[in-house]
Formats: structure tokens, sequence, C-alpha cells
């Protein structure tokens, strides 16, 4: 309810007007209204902003609302009610009369401090009415029986005047300033009236503690520090605080659990943890205690039959102990506590029956410090250190000798892959040379067949002739041309001669006689091809020589044909892969696919993902990855040096910024300019490193600088008046060959090293390269994601041969039904499930990862550019006779022939392993190749592992499922539950840490309420992180704070504190 002031306060125009009596105010006047409730009502930024939104309708009904609103006293009507009940003037029973209804003004007030508008409260705390003064002044006078034992008065007036002055210095806290009216009387009165008044003033006080005006008081006190301007009145006043600790003195524990509860709440405020110290050092020395905490202590043990005050009072302890930032501090004020015997009592306290209090009690001694235990942990750290930097040091050599065998593996792996390489060729070449004579063999069986079966049908032939010839058939005689003619006898026979060259044109079964039926008829070779006729008996021909059988084959035999692509017959044997008929419409697989006539020679003519689909269980993998049926198908896819000055007689002909850099750079060799020229002439780079050879590259002498140098010294000018810098280029630039000079240095010196940087990255590309391609199981492993692309996408883009690999990045993009598996993930698992052998088929790809760090390109031309430099070595020995440059020829030709050798190697070796799976050399380097199996080995091991995370889980939730059916039918379950409760709060309050740090709160307007209530902006609803001293690592710790009624909740507090320091309790 917010505060809204009379009609003639209002801020509009025309005052005169009662904004009740029309429904019409003009815009302007509305405007101001609500820019005064605005202000009246202490809108947050947000709030405020919503209303100045609303339009003029809801703006009006706003401000009729507010003026129905009046409050109901203003606030210098309370002020003079308590100010009449402090007059000492009134008499005993005035008094009496007037105190009858101070409870509920009291009460009244606090309604108003809580529920009026923030320019009540303001006007209740200004200097005119001085509304805390009063108000801090009557909480003083209603407890000052209370701190008096009125009892004493009895025994004597000076034991009684020590009480009176420590109750006046209660009020004064010890702070000099102003005195209350009557204490001023005190000191100026005689002695004796000090006693009446005194006498009087505690019995008014007296009959105001059998009241609760001490508990309202304090109430109200809580009302304004809810407002940021109340609580930094509260703060700042002189005895405010004080006199709130010194409430728990009073005798009602409902009152003392209320001050505790807004102490704590305080403590929590920034700056407010010293405050609450400093009150209870002002405690102490009222109370006469002799140490800090200790009637606090008194009443903790003497109200054990209040739990609610005992929850209260050990929510205050947790929170002043264990919510200050110094570790050092935190230990004094638990060491304070423990000479109060807390830690005995919380031992004997510990088994309560009270929840609540249990819990608070197992917070403080979660956060309690055992600075023994501290000690032990620090020694054990100190040797675990110790032991850390020993493991590290051996770990650094592990590391170190675990590169060197690596490195040693690599180049092991690649003279093996060299030498298969070459086996292969060389395998290829025999396959040739086989194929080749192989064929040659075969054209001679058949010639030799064919000879042989000419030779027996002339045989057959000529052995016919002599029979039919002895038989006086026919009689052969010789013509004069040389040929045999044939001439039948008888008398039928025709009489002119037949020769034997032209028997072959007659048909031997229209011969009458000659030939006997069924005989073949074969063709005679002419006469002069036929041999001499044998003499009879004819001898047998001569037998054939032996065929030599086949050699045995060079190779294994190829793997068989697949179904749907016959090998070796070219692209027109290639098969029509027929489209697969899915029961469920399924995602698409967006992978980039190779043609049909770019697979030959590939990976993809080797395998058969049609045989691999007959083996999976394609039901299953439907039901998995089937698109959703109420949407479409988705589609997934040099820091500057100071010069030293020159001396004034010194001549400087270069340029100031070279000369100074030069100076720089020859610092760094020590030598002397003789020196250095003396060793560039004789390649000398024991005295000169390769660095500073290279710094000097910079400063090769240009054609200006020559010709200037030369001017001087054509001039005769004494060459000691040259500054240093000066000299040394003058010699520098008459050396012979001066820049083939420093190149070929520089290459000598840097040649071991470009050797050894090369070596290992053209092993890693011979090495990655074999491997990739001699990998059985990743040919197995392509040809079931073939199957499955070919399964996925066959009904909508038919089926393909191949696919380009960046394929391999897409096998997580396509997702199931419910979105939780990826087709990789489903991969995975049938490796697992059908082909276990498979699922360590990255263990084969050896290298990749770092041949894909490898620029081919780049170290191929670096080869080249190291062959260079050894040709202009060479041709520097045959023109001038170097014993350094002959001697480095003849150690470094070997290693730069092999290294020669290797790049030719590995680039033949690369690119035959692109060409193999189907890419292109120009758009594919090794940077891009060798990743795409980093990335695919790197997601498939994610994927095994979150497979077996989700099998874990599914299994730990069938588990649980079927633990709570058997305790639905246990009888001990619900016995057990409310035993475990206590348990459970208590790990549910250490499970919430989620802050790394303590959250300070401002007194802001509703931060006290926020605290104590646990309002929405609020940590004591939550777990609260506390602070630790600087650089220390975190732990955790726990304090519990209970309101009082009628609130009836529980609030979390939580402290971090640093893990070294942690000690189990």
């Amino acid at each position: 309810i917010c505060y809204f002031p009379s009609v003639k306060h209002s801020p509009v125009s025309n005052p005169s007007v009662n904004i009740m009596s029309g429904k019409y105010v003009v815009m302007n006047e509305t405007n101001a209204y609500v820019l005064y409730f605005q202000n009246s009502m202490n809108l947050p930024p947000d709030k405020a902003r919503l209303l100045r939104q609303y339009d003029n309708e809801k703006k009006w009904d706003l401000i009729c609302d507010q003026e129905r609103f009046q409050v109901k006293n203003p606030p210098h009507t309370y002020i003079q009610k308590l100010r009449g009940y402090l007059d000492p003037g009134v008499t005993r029973k005035k008094f009496r009369r007037r105190v009858q209804e101070s409870t509920k003004v009291l009460r009244e007030l606090e309604i108003s401090l809580r529920t009026n508008h923030i320019g009540w409260v303001r006007e209740f705390l200004n200097d005119e009415n001085r509304g805390l003064d009063v108000l801090v002044e009557y909480l003083s006078f209603a407890q000052c029986a209370v701190m008096l034992d009125f009892e004493g008065l009895e025994n004597g007036e000076d034991g009684f005047l020590d009480k009176a002055k420590s109750w006046s210095r209660s009020i004064e806290d010890l702070h000099h300033m102003s005195t209350q009216p009557f204490c001023n009387t005190l000191v100026r009165s005689a002695r004796q009236s000090v006693l009446r008044y005194v006498l009087k003033t505690i019995k008014n006080s007296r009959l105001v503690s059998q009241k609760d005006d001490v508990h309202v008081c304090i109430m109200c006190l809580r009302a304004i520090m809810n407002y940021q301007y109340g609580f930094n009145m509260v703060m700042s006043h002189a005895h405010a605080v004080n006199e709130i600790a010194l409430s728990l003195n009073n005798k009602n524990s409902r009152t003392k659990a209320l001050v505790l509860e807004l102490l704590a709440a305080v403590c929590l405020v920034r700056g407010g943890h010293e405050i609450i110290l400093s009150a209870f050092d002002n405690f102490k020395e009222v109370c006469k205690e002799k140490q800090r905490f200790e009637r606090l202590m008194d009443y903790f043990r003497s109200e054990e039959g209040n739990i609610d005050f005992m929850v209260a009072c050990m929510q205050f302890i947790n929170i002043v102990v264990h919510s200050v930032e110094d570790m050092n501090f935190r230990v004094h004020l638990q060491f304070e506590f423990t000479k109060l015997g807390l830690d005995d009592y919380l031992e004997k306290c510990k088994h309560t029956e009270s929840d609540k209090l249990s819990v608070q009690i197992q917070a403080y001694l979660d956060n309690v410090f055992d600075v023994g235990g501290l000690l032990e942990d620090a020694e054990t750290k100190n040797a675990a250190l110790e032991k850390v930097e020993e493991l590290e040091e051996h770990l650094s050599h592990v590391t170190e000798k675990l590169l060197e065998v690596e490195n040693e593996t690599m180049m092991k792996v690649a003279d093996l892959e060299k030498l298969l390489l070459q086996k292969d060729k060389d395998l290829q070449t025999i396959r040739e040379t086989y194929e080749s004579t192989n064929t040659q063999v075969n054209t001679l069986r058949r010639m030799i067949k064919e000879k042989d079966a000419a030779f027996q049908r002339h045989f057959n032939i000529e052995k016919r002739l002599l029979e039919l010839e002895q038989q006086g058939t026919i009689r052969l005689h010789k013509k004069p041309d040389g040929d045999i003619a044939i001439e039948p006898l008888g008398a039928g026979s025709i009489g002119l001669g037949i020769p034997l060259g032209d028997i072959s044109q007659l048909s031997l079964g229209s011969t009458a006689g000659l030939i006997e039926p069924g005989a073949a008829d074969p063709s005679l070779p002419p006469a002069s091809e036929a041999p001499p006729p044998p003499p009879p008996p004819p001898p047998p021909p001569p037998p054939l020589a032996p065929v030599p059988p086949p050699p045995p084959p060079l190779a294994p035999p190829l793997p068989e044909a697949s179904p749907s692509v016959i090998l070796s017959l070219g692209l027109s044997a290639i098969r029509i892969k027929k489209p697969i008929k899915t029961k469920f419409r399924l995602p698409v697989f967006n992978w980039t696919a190779l043609k049909p006539n770019q697979i030959n020679g590939t990976v993809f003519n080797e395998i058969d993902d049609e045989r691999v689909l007959e083996e999976l269980d394609l039901e299953r993998f439907e039901e998995l990855f089937k698109t959703r049926a109420q949407g479409p198908v988705v589609d997934l896819s040099c820091t500057k040096s100071k010069v030293s000055q020159k001396a004034a007689n010194k001549v400087t002909l270069l340029d100031a910024n070279r000369s100074k850099n030069l100076a720089i750079t020859l610092r760094k060799a020590n030598k002397t300019t003789e020196e250095i020229c003396k060793a560039i002439e004789k390649f000398d780079l024991k005295a000169l490193p390769v660095d500073f050879v290279e710094c000097l590259m910079r400063f090769l002498p240009t054609e200006a600088e020559v010709k200037v140098l030369r001017q001087y010294e054509r001039e005769r000018r004494p060459l000691d008046q040259l500054a240093e810098e000066d000299r040394f280029m003058l010699l520098f630039s008459k050396i012979e060959r001066l820049t083939q000079r420093m190149n070929i240095i520089t290459f000598v010196g840097n040649f071991a090293d470009n050797v050894n940087m090369l070596t290992p990255q053209l092993n890693a590309i011979i090495a990655a390269s074999g491997s990739v391609k001699s990998s059985p199981k990743l040919k197995r492993m392509l040809e079931i994601i073939l199957a499955l692309g070919n399964y996925m996408n066959s009904s909508k883009r038919g089926c393909v041969y191949g696919f380009k690999l960046q394929s391999l990045d897409l096998l997580l993009d396509t997702k199931s039904t419910d979105r939780k598996m990826t087709l990789l993930h489903y991969i995975a698992l049938i490796v697992k499930e059908k082909y276990p052998e498979l699922a360590n088929f990255y263990n084969e790809l050896h290298f990749v990862d770092k041949a894909a760090a490898v620029s081919l390109e780049n170290v191929l031309l670096d080869v080249r550019e190291l062959g260079k430099g050894m040709d202009l070595i060479r041709r520097e020995c045959s023109l001038h006779d170097h014993s350094v440059l002959k001697d480095f020829v003849q150690a470094s030709d070997t290693q730069l022939d092999k290294l020669q050798k290797d790049a030719k190697a590995a680039e033949e070796a690369f690119n035959n392993v692109v060409n193999y799976f189907g890419e292109s050399l120009k758009t594919t380097p090794p940077s891009v190749f060798f990743p795409v199996f980093v990335r695919f080995i790197k997601a498939y091991k994610d994927a095994l592992e979150e497979n077996e995370q989700r099998k874990k889980q599914e299994e730990a939730m069938r588990e649980k499922l079927l633990a709570q059916e058997a305790k639905q039918h246990d009888p001990k379950v619900q016995a057990q539950k409310k035993r475990h409760q206590q348990q459970e709060l208590i790990a549910e309050l250490r499970r919430r840490q989620a802050k790394d740090h303590r959250p300070v709160y401002e007194g802001k307007d509703g931060t006290i309420e926020d605290i104590i209530t646990g309002g929405p902006d609020s940590s004591l609803k939550t777990p609260h992180t506390g602070a630790s001293s600087s650089g220390c690592p975190r732990s955790r710790m726990t304090v519990v704070i209970h309101c009082s009624a009628p609130l009836k909740c529980t609030l979390c507090y939580v402290v971090q504190t640093p893990a070294q320091l942690e000690h189990s309790t």
C-alpha cells in the first residue's frame, strides 16, 4: 500500500480541483500525478518503466486508487507519544495510564514503517522529527530494567551507582556522544537526586519490560533497515546496533531469536560484520563479560527447551564465524567460541531430535578449521609438491624419449613404406612381363598345334597313297618338272596322270578306291612343301617337344568381382545398382558422390556395399532414423638500445639508423672487424655462429654505400678517422663474391637443421599415405558407410558408387528421429555388435595426425632449395679450392641424396593415396586430406564413448525403476524415509555449490527483509559461497538459517573455504 498525499500537496497546477469529482483531467496533470506516485512508491527502474507505459485510463484508475488511500497518522504523532513515555517529569500514576497503549502505538508504527511509502519513512527519520533517535532511546529505556539488577538497590547505594554508570555507558556506547537527558541530570544532580531519578526511571522501565515493547521496537528497526536510506542511518547511528545487541538480555526467547536473526542479516551486508563485532565488544563491556559472546553462550546453553532460539543462536554463530574473508580471523573467531565451550556443547547436542538444529550444528562442524590437521595437510602438500616436481621432471625425460622413439619408429615405417612402394613397382613390372610372355606362349602353342595337325594330315595322305600304289590301284611317277603325278590303273581309269600337287583339288570321297569312306577331308600342301615319301613301312611322326607348363602366379588372385561391378572390364561392365525401397521415409545423407567413371582404380572399386546391406538389421536402422510423420523431410546438412656516443672526430658515412643497427649486431659477435672478415673468407662457421651470419645478411653493402666508401678511400683519407661501423663496412665490401659467400655460409650452417626438420615431415607423409591406402579395416568402414548412405538416399537420389572423403564430416549431421543419435553413433554401434574386428580400425592409420600438419608443397620447395644450395657449393669448390666446403660436400651429399629420394617417395606415395580415394590432387593437399581422417577418428572415438555412457544411463534408469517398484512393496521403506530426511537435506546443501565468491549484499531497499525471509534475491534460499583468502582454492561450507514464526521456513547460507584447509570432521 503506497501513501498518497492530500490534494493540497499534489503537483497538479490547480489544487482546488478534487480529482475524485470528475473523470477527466488534463494530460499534463495526469502525467504529473503518475510521476509523483513513481517517486513516492520508490519503484525500481523496471517497474517505473512499466508504469510509464500504461495508457491514460489505467493511469487515471491508479490515481483514483491512490487518492482513496490516506495515511492514518503522520510520523510526528508516533514520535510525540514515544517522547511522552520518556518524559521523566510524568507522575507514576500518569505513566501507568500512558504506558498501557505503548505496545499498540509501537505496533502501529511498525506497520506504518513497513507499509507506507518511502516519503513517510524519510519524514519519520528527518532532522526535524529524529525518529530513529527517539526509537533507539525508547529501546534503551525499555530494557534498562533488565540491564540493572533492581534488587541490588536494597544492598547499598555504591553498588547501584556502579550499575547505573554501566547502564549509562550502554547508552553512550563508549563513543562519548551526546547523552540522554536523564543521564545528563545524573551527572549534574546531587547523589540523592540521582538515586531517586534512576529509581523512578527503572521502575517505569520495569513496567515497560513486562510488555512486548522491546520486541516491537526491534521490528520497527528492522522495517527501517529494509530501506537503503534507513539502513544507512541505522549503521551510522552511534547507539542503534549496540542497543539491538543489548536486547539479547530480554527475557523473551522470541525477542532474542528476532535479534539474532537481524544481527545475522546485518553480517551479510557489506561492512556489517565489523559493526556486529563492535556491538558485541560494547556488549562485553556493558555487561561485564570476561570474554566476548559469553552471555550469548550462556543463553544458548540455558534455553535447551526453546528450539527456535537455539536454531537462531546456532545460525548466528555460524554466520559470524564463517562469513569473513580472512582465514586467520576466521580461526580466531572460531577459537573464541571454542574457549566458551561451544565444541563440547555441540558434541552433546549433535544427536538432538530437532532436524533444524541438527542441520545447523552439522553445518558449523563442516566448516570448522582443524589447525593441526591443516599443518599436517601443509606438510603433506609440500611432500606432494616435491613428488610432483620429481614426477614432472621424469615425465619430461620420458616425453623426450618417447618423441625420439616415435621419430625413429616413423622413420622405420617410412623406410618400409618406401620399400613396399618399390616392391609394388617391381611387382607391376613383373606382372606386365608375365602377361606379355603368357600371350606369346599361348600364340606359340596355337601355332605348334596347327603345324602338328597339318603334318599329321600329310602323313596320313602319303601313307594312303603308298597303300594304293602297292595294291596296284595307282601308280606314282615323277614328272619332268619334278612334281609327282598319280596315274590310276584299270579299264575305267583316266588315262591322263594327276599330279600329286593337285590332289588337294579332289574330294577324297569322289576318288574311286583311293580314299576309304569316312576319311577326313584335309587339304594337301603343295608338293614343294611336302616331305619326301618315307620308305615303307613309314616311320611314325616324330614326337613334338613338350610344352612347358605356365609359370605359377606371381601375386595372390584379385578379389572376387562384386555383383555390381565386374572388375577389369571398364566402365561398360558396371552394373547399374537397383533402387532400394525402404519401409519408412529416411533423412538424406548429404554426401558428395563420385561419378561412375571416377571410381575406376579407387578403393570403391574394391568394396561391395550391397553385401553389407544383407548383413545389417535394416529395420532397426529405419526405426532409429525415420523422419517424423508430421514434418517434411529435413535435409540435414628489437627493444631499443642506447648507443654509445661517437667521438667528435669520427667520420660517419652510413645512414644513422643503419649504422646504429650494425653496431648492435657487431657487438653480438664480440670479435674485431678483421676477424669477422677473415672468417667469412674462409667459410669458418666455428668462428661465426649461423645466427650472426644471418643478421649480417641484412647489412650487405648497397651500391651507393660502396661508392661512398670507395670515394673516401680514393681520397686517401685515414681509415682510423672512420667510425667502427663504417670501417667494418669498408672491409666487408672488399670481400670477393660477398653475397655468394654469405649465402654459402648460411646454407652450410643451416643444412643439418633443415635436414632434421624436413626428414620427419617427409617420413610422416610416407608412413601416413601407406597406412591409409593399405588399411583393410578402413576399407571395410567405408564399405559400411557407403551401404548405409545408399540405403538412406536410394529412394530420393539413387545409389552411388563412391563418395568424397569430406562426406565423413557429415556423419554427425545426420541424426535419428529422437535427435539423440547420429549416423556415426549408429555406425559405431553396429561395428561393435556385428563387426568387432573393425572397432580399432584407427590403429592401422599411422601418423595421420602428424601428416595433417605438413605442407608438402613447402617441404618439396625447401628440398629443391637445398639442392640448389648444394649445386652452388659444388660450383664454388670446382672454381676454388676450399677444404671446408669439400669436407661439407663429402659429408652432406649422401644426406641430401637420401632427402631428395624421400621427397620423391613422399610425393609419389601421397599422389597414389589421393588417387586411390578418388580425390583431386589439385584441391587436396595433405593439410586437407589427412585431417579428414583425424576428425573422423576423433568423432568415432567420441561416439563410442557416448554410446557407452548412454548404455550405462539406460541400465541405471532401468535398475532405478526396478528398485522403485521393489520399494513400493517393501514395508520398511516408509520407516527409513523419515530417518534419512536429515542426511538428504545435508547432502543437498553440500551439492548446491554454484558460485566462486561470497556475495556481499548492499544496504539497498528490501535487502534486510530478503536476507531474513529468503526473498527472491537472497542467497539464503540457495547455497551461499563464502570468501577465501586471495589465491586460495575454494571448498564449501554450509550455514543454515531458520526463520522464526510465522515464516516457518529454513534458509541456506554456504561459505567457501580453501580446499587445502578443508579437514574432515
